[in-house]
């Protein structure tokens, strides 16, 4: 299988590049990356192909692994279309549109959409989806969410899926609210943001009862964990039929 890496000097990307050389990924060879530009100290010791326009690097891959921005990965699906190419996408922040295309395109490739790639996060979008549909609109829901500093979106994607999760649940039911100002109203899914230091990511989603609480949490202290599920999913989309899939998915979940 030929792997490409969308945004391979990236944080992931370079966890992505360093997982594939550990040769603990059998038969998947690292066939190319790509970056918006390309410098010399970016070559890799080991030979693959570095492209800087998406078009080359679909045509060089079956499967390419997409961590960069929303830009960049509405260019590579309209080029994994075009060359037909299965995508695994874990970029995060981007708006309904930009998701709409994702959709389109996943009737004509096969696409893994994933705002978090880890087996502990995906684990707690089924316990939070079982939990919203078993206590019912009158425990409100908070969710808080640390990052680092450098965090583009917020609230964040893996903040958002729990939500989603949650309205699931829920039979679809549940305004998200990022905002808040004065009293909450019965149903609401509420939003709490922290960037700062080094955080690689902390998730909690809190159920309030009457005289009692439950949460429900998720840290991640290794950006390499997102590596792992991405490569994970991708040795799964393999000869997958075209279709839109998630790390539950993957995971029998």
């Amino acid at each position: 299988m030929k792997l490409g890496i969308a945004g391979y000097t990236g944080r992931v990307g370079k966890l992505l590049v360093a997982e594939l050389k550990s040769g603990a990924w059998g038969a998947m060879e690292l066939a190319a990356g790509s970056s918006r530009t390309i410098h010399p100290e970016h070559f890799p010791s080991e030979t693959f192909s570095v492209f800087t326009e998406a078009d080359d690097l679909m045509t060089s891959c079956d499967c390419v692994i997409d961590f960069t921005t929303p830009e960049t990965t509405e260019k590579n699906i309209v080029a994994a279309v075009k060359a037909q190419t299965a995508l695994v996408i874990g970029t995060t922040g981007l708006d309904e549109a930009e998701e709409k295309r994702i959709r389109e395109a996943s009737k004509i490739i096969p696409i893994i959409y994933a705002a978090n790639m880890s087996i502990g996060v995906n684990l707690l979008l089924a316990l939070v989806e079982q939990a919203a549909a078993k206590l019912g609109p009158a425990w409100d829901i908070e969710i808080a969410e640390t990052h680092h500093k450098n965090k583009v979106d917020a609230p964040s994607g893996t903040a958002l899926a729990i939500g989603k999760a949650a309205q699931k649940g829920r039979g679809g039911r549940g305004e998200f609210v990022t905002d808040r100002y004065g009293k909450r109203n019965q149903g609401d899914i509420g939003f709490a943001v922290s960037r700062g230091g080094d955080v690689v990511g902390d998730h909690t989603l809190t159920f309030y009862g009457a005289g009692e609480k439950i949460s429900l949490g998720h840290s991640a202290a290794d950006r390499a964990l997102f590596a792992r599920g991405a490569l994970q999913a991708a040795a799964w989309l393999n000869g997958k039929p075209a279709g839109l899939y998630t790390m539950r998915d993957v995971l029998g979940l």
